[in-house]
């Protein structure tokens, strides 16, 4: 058993009241990283260098890095897997039933461009599947949570209709409010796709769909849409990495949507040596036939 929040332990089905508790503590971690963001986003300039992706690396990465570590490491003794740290080898990470999946700055893209359409994103994974979630978008103020919660053996998510906490989304500081996805969704369905990251097949795929054209949004934004109901289906079928979906994953799960890979299986984490997602749907309605158009 890991213990965190020093009498909630990981390894059993957490309940409620542990995982509200939870919530409640990475928020403040969350808010805390996005305040140490904005401190950096706020200058004139903004220094920038190139990670050995040719991804953009600022100090904001770095200062919101270390304070989320700090409180993560306060709240549990549970890893950290972080974009913003050395790369763990999967000879470690295979034993890890659970552990904290963290982007510090999703979407530095966007927070160069000065677009608000950055996020900080925490999730708890357990026995690979997302089962708490913060998204914070520091820069207009908003924040995503939820917690799907219990997990089966097959790593789905137990509670997809009644999920263990409700997602909720706070603007300006406000008291949350519940959010959900859209059921049933219109006709045509409301599709997102990625501000930086376009392909040709993700345009081919919503073409078959017979979508509405794309709404273009930054980092993991784009499962908060989904979530609080104001659009119905994001393919992506281009690259993502692990911690870019985990915590957004987590949130849609937790109002009503969730998110298949291009061959029907669920999302899941930690399970090979790369940290690479394979290509994926999320969607709003599960009552969709979201995997059609690949068929086609």
């Amino acid at each position: 058993m890991v213990r965190l929040c020093k009498n909630i332990e990981v390894g059993a089905t957490l309940d409620a009241r542990d995982l509200r508790a939870l919530l409640q503590a990475v928020t403040q971690i969350a808010v805390s990283a996005g305040r140490a963001i904005l401190e950096v986003y706020e200058r004139p300039t903004i220094d920038v260098v190139l990670k050995a992706d040719r991804s953009p690396l600022t100090e904001a990465d770095r200062r919101a890095h270390d304070r989320i570590v700090s409180g993560l490491s306060e709240l549990s003794d549970l890893p950290v897997l972080s974009e913003e740290q050395a790369p763990v080898p999967f000879s470690v990470r295979r034993a890890w039933q659970a552990y904290w999946l963290v982007d510090p700055l999703d979407g530095t893209r966007e927070f160069l461009a000065r677009n608000g359409e950055f996020t900080v994103n925490i999730a708890l994974i357990e026995r690979h599947a997302p089962v708490l979630g913060v998204v914070h978008a520091p820069a207009v103020s908003l924040l995503y949570a939820g917690a799907p919660g219990a997990v089966l053996a097959s790593g789905t998510a137990a509670s997809l209709a009644a999920p263990v906490v409700p997602a909720y989304r706070s603007q300006g500081g406000k008291p949350p409010e519940p959010i959900c996805v859209r059921k049933p969704g219109p006709v045509p369905p409301r599709s997102l796709a990625s501000r930086s990251h376009r392909d040709a097949a993700t345009s081919a795929y919503l073409e078959r769909l017979g979508a509405a054209a794309p709404i273009c949004i930054g980092s993991s934004l784009k499962f908060c849409r989904l979530a609080e109901g104001g659009a119905d289906v994001y393919p992506r079928l281009s690259p993502t990495s692990e911690w870019d979906t985990a915590a957004g994953h987590a949130v849609l799960l937790a109002a009503g949507g969730d998110v298949l890979t291009t061959d029907g299986t669920p999302l899941r984490y930690n399970t090979r040596d790369g940290l690479i997602n394979p290509s994926f749907i999320a969607f709003g309605d599960a009552t969709g036939d979201w995997l059609a158009p690949l068929r086609t």
